[in-house]
Formats: C-alpha cells, sequence, structure tokens
C-alpha cells in the first residue's frame, strides 16, 4: 500500500475516483477523475478543459528525474488549480522542492516510507521558512 506525504505527515490515500490516462480521459461526466501523466507529458497536446479533473497524478520514474517539478509548475502557470500530486520515486530531501513547484502531495511506497520515515519528512514540511533564495536575500 502506498503511503501519501503532506505536510502534516504520512496518511492514507483517501482519493475515491477513477484515475486515467491523457488517451482514456472521458469527457465531462459530472465526476471528478484523476489523470496519471508521465514525466515527458506535452501539456500542449492535453486539454483540460472538457473533463473535471480533480487529482493530476506525475510520475516520478527516478529520483533523479526532475521533469515532473517542470511539469507540476506547468501546469500551476497554466491555471490548474486541483490536486496536484507527485508519485513515485521522490525522496524527503525533495520535499520542499514539490512543494515550492506546485505539488500538494507526494505519493511513495511503502518500502520508501520505511527507509524514510515520516520524521525525515516532517522536517521538510515548513518548506516555505527553509528557501535559500528569501536567506540570500536578506
Amino acid at each position: 500500500m502506498n503511503v501519501i506525504v503532506t505536510d502534516a505527515g504520512f496518511g492514507p490515500d483517501d482519493w475515491t475516483g477513477d484515475i486515467v490516462t491523457p488517451d482514456a480521459l472521458p469527457a465531462n461526466d459530472g465526476g471528478a477523475i484523476g489523470l496519471d501523466l508521465a514525466p515527458d507529458a506535452d501539456l500542449a497536446r492535453l486539454d483540460l478543459s472538457g473533463a473535471r479533473i480533480g487529482l493530476i497524478r506525475i510520475a516520478f520514474p527516478a529520483f533523479s528525474d526532475g521533469r515532473g517539478f517542470t511539469l507540476a509548475r506547468l501546469l500551476r502557470a497554466r491555471g490548474y488549480t486541483g490536486r496536484l500530486r507527485a508519485r513515485g520515486h521522490v525522496i524527503a530531501d525533495q520535499y520542499a522542492m514539490a512543494r515550492r513547484v506546485g505539488f500538494d502531495e507526494v505519493e511513495i511506497s511503502a518500502e520508501l516510507a520505511a527507509r524514510q520515515p515520516e520524521d525525515q519528512w516532517l522536517v521538510r514540511a515548513n518548506w516555505q521558512s527553509h528557501d535559500y533564495q528569501r536567506r540570500l536575500r536578506g
């Protein structure tokens, strides 16, 4: 079972809707759905206007693959206001960056949660205070 990480710590996944890939995205059927995006998704080819997207989950196939951070920032810049979730190989050290670019939560495996316990994530939950740019500006 996967673990959801938020600023409050570890928790279960409370998303109950369907999660589909962009090619299976239905027209607006009245219910909120989730959308799975690959790290190389082309947002220019993605039409989010016709469906109620309540959750977008962006895959991180490796902790060294930062393309998901760029996608999150672009989605927020385009006006997406729903839940944005990083999923996969995101490590505790990357949590503050994930929050800064627009992710609301991170989905990790139970194995990663065992290797990097909740306290390691909570140290970074105060991500707004630990901004190196703010410290440089004085």
